[in-house]
């Protein structure tokens, strides 16, 4: 592939244009700020005298994104080094700056539609995990990528790039647009694909064989969003929280120990497991109601099978045969998941597709996780049919490929799925490593304490950065990935991320769901600000927006006549009667209407979500108000302010399905 360039020098000529100049001799690229027009300039453009100079060296343009009242350029100002891949540089962006290209200010909006719309922007580049390379394509693995390496030498990245991972792809569409239309190779040397995801690169040394163990994880841009807001499938057969990990381990030939690796790319071997996780791909839904557990939903479509057979044909395509391993409970809450999932699996009854169940919970109860090799055992046979790949240095075909894929899914596709995701990882480094002689057909990576505590440690970060990005929180019993065994600390600190999720699942993760829905292109903004006021305005009654204030100051009032000196010896006991019975009220009125108090997304409102009435199972109607079912008035056409009331048709597409269809 043709490298990128990896520094620009910004210039600004008054209003009217950007100038990005990158390092070296290469042609520089003008943008026009009136028109949008993104002009390639000459060999022997100079830039004009009057221009100014930016005083922040610009790592790679994002792309550019269409709000209210004009267009923004996204750039990244700051980058770390992860590590190395091969002799590639891997990079994580960690500062952006965003520049308007109409005449206003990118930091004092006139407008508050802007204003809020600016800051779902920022929060979704600032809080997200984004990963980068100039000179190696990180949204494909090892065996997409290595064999047709020679295939690809001219081509530009955004020609190769696997378009589910790279997370950009809306803002760059006019990059790209101008790129397939003109001759000029040197556009794609702009264009900077981001993958959402995690990266780490660890060196080890093991019997003599220096080596490179490295985990990636890649994060659809496809139904992306939050825990809670982005659930089971769409009709384009897309689920909720897709993400591809591959494991890679690269090893040199043999050496002698603390000798130094000289080249950059002198692996003797290259071998890499691929393993998927998503949603289970069935309509379903959580409902928030300020409750710890929310109301579970199945909505039972006539297009489920569709949906779900258009997902397994897709993997299948990618990846080859499926082992679908199901780990929700088989009783209680989760139990109409695990029935939906199964049912409809077993209706398209695929002949590439096998279904494993595992009820992880009840296997490993009373903290035996040591269990979760009852299920490698089970799919022991298949592990090993759909193998792994493997390349050995200078060849042009590899020794073998992996030819199927493990799919694991729980209910969020976090906790259980790491752990399980990790324990097949493991199993599958050491066949890899008896193949390669260094490891004995007895001996396994837990033997060797040094190794296996770096394999341990990465899982581990793999799992948290996983979990934060999808449920707001670190990985549940990662200590058990980490240490290799569950303890009570483990537990405790389980019970405070729990803490964590719940709360900024109900009350912060609104304006997360709509930066994931803006910068993917799930939501296109309107060019009338004023047509968008419902993003900003909060229509709810002045009794409902009145609650939160009434419980708090009453709770402020008791707490005063608990702690502050008396002065006189009246008893206060009608003072507490009347502060405890407001402040009792007021909470019981927040409990009742639940919903009303949750932070929802506004760009894809889930209105027809919350009050389906179709086909399918409720475990509840909490946070409704007294009647539980009807929806309130002031709630017909918007919630919390939303966009208009969807049809009982359009129940497929609101959330369940396209919402908005992308441009790219």
């Amino acid at each position: 592939m043709r490298s990128l360039h990896q520094r620009y020098t910004l210039f600004s000529e008054r209003n009217d244009t950007y100038i990005f100049v990158p390092e070296g001799d290469a042609q520089s690229l003008t943008i026009h700020r009136s028109s949008g027009d993104i002009v390639l300039n000459s060999p022997k453009y100079t830039v004009p005298y009057a221009a100014k100079k930016s005083e922040k060296v610009i790592y790679g343009i994002v792309g550019l994104i269409s709000l209210s009242l004009s267009e923004y350029l996204v750039i990244i100002t700051g980058r770390i080094l992860q590590g190395q891949l091969m002799g590639h540089d891997i990079y994580r962006a960690t500062e952006f700056d965003i520049l308007p290209l109409a005449s206003v200010s990118a930091y004092i909006p006139p407008h508050p539609v802007e204003a809020h719309l600016l800051s779902l922007v920022r929060s979704h580049f600032n809080g997200g995990h984004f990963l980068f390379s100039y000179t190696w394509d990180l949204t494909r693995r090892l065996q997409v990528q290595l064999p047709f390496q020679e295939d690809d030498a001219n081509k530009a990245f955004w020609e190769v790039v696997d378009v589910r991972f790279f997370w950009n792809r809306f803002l760059q569409y006019k990059f790209i647009d101008v790129a397939a239309a003109n001759s000029n190779a040197a556009y794609g040397s702009f264009i900077l694909p981001l993958m959402y995801g995690t990266f780490e690169v660890r060196p080890t040394f093991l019997h003599g064989r220096h080596m490179n163990i490295a985990l990636i994880s890649r994060r659809s841009r496809f139904r992306a969003g939050t825990r809670y807001f982005r659930r089971g499938i769409d009709h384009d057969g897309n689920v909720a929280n897709f993400n591809e990990t591959e494991q890679i381990l690269l090893v040199e030939g043999p050496t002698t120990p603390g000798s130094v690796r000289t080249s950059d790319d002198s692996y003797a071997a290259k071998l890499s497991y691929v393993q998927i996780r998503g949603s289970v791909p069935v309509f379903w839904s959580e409902i928030n109601t300020l409750r710890y557990k929310p109301d579970l939903q199945i909505m039972d479509l006539a297009t489920t099978n569709n949906a779900m057979h258009t997902h397994l044909t897709n993997q299948g395509k990618l990846y080859g045969n499926q082992f679908l391993v199901n780990l929700v409970n088989q009783k209680g809450y989760e139990k109409p998941v695990k029935e939906a999932y199964e049912r409809h699996v077993a209706e398209l009854d695929l002949p590439s597709v096998r279904y494993q169940y595992f009820d992880f919970h009840h296997e490993c109860r009373k903290m035996r996780w040591d269990r979760i090799s009852v299920l490698i055992d089970v799919m022991k046979d298949d592990i090993d049919k759909e193998g792994y790949f493997y390349i050995n240095n200078g060849d042009a075909v590899p020794k073998c490929t992996q030819t199927g894929i493990v799919r694991t899914n729980c209910m969020d596709n976090l906790d259980r799925t790491n752990v399980v995701q990790a324990a097949l990882a493991k199993y599958t480094l050491n066949r890899q490593l008896r193949e390669l002689g260094i490891l004995s057909e007895t001996d396994g990576v837990d033997d060797f304490e040094s190794f296996s505590k770096e394999f341990r440690e990465m899982w581990a970060n793999h799992a948290d950065s996983i979990a934060t990005a999808y449920g707001g929180s670190g990985a549940l019993k990662s200590d058990f990935t980490r240490t290799n065994e569950r303890t009570r600390r483990g537990a405790f600190e389980d019970g405070v991320k729990s803490v964590t999720r719940y709360l900024k699942n109900n009350f912060f993760d609104g304006p997360r769901q709509d930066g994931f829905d803006l910068v993917t292109g799930a939501w296109i903004p309107r060019k009338s600000p004023s047509a968008s006021l419902f993003l900003v305005a909060d229509a709810r009654p002045l009794i409902t927006r009145s609650m939160p204030a009434i419980a708090s100051f009453s709770l402020f009032m008791i707490c005063a006549g608990l702690t502050l000196p008396r002065t006189s010896d009246y008893s206060l006991f009608y003072y507490f009667l009347l502060w405890f019975s407001l402040f009792a009220v007021a909470m019981t009125f927040i409990m009742i209407h639940g919903i009303d108090y949750v932070s929802w997304p506004r760009l894809n409102p889930l209105t027809d979500v919350i009050y389906y009435e179709g086909p399918g199972f409720r475990s509840g109607h909490h946070g409704k108000g007294l009647s539980g079912k009807e929806e309130p008035s002031w709630k017909k056409g918007k919630l919390l302010g939303g966009a208009k009331r969807a049809t009982a048709v359009a129940v497929e597409e609101v959330e369940l399905g396209t919402m908005k269809k992308r441009v790219d």
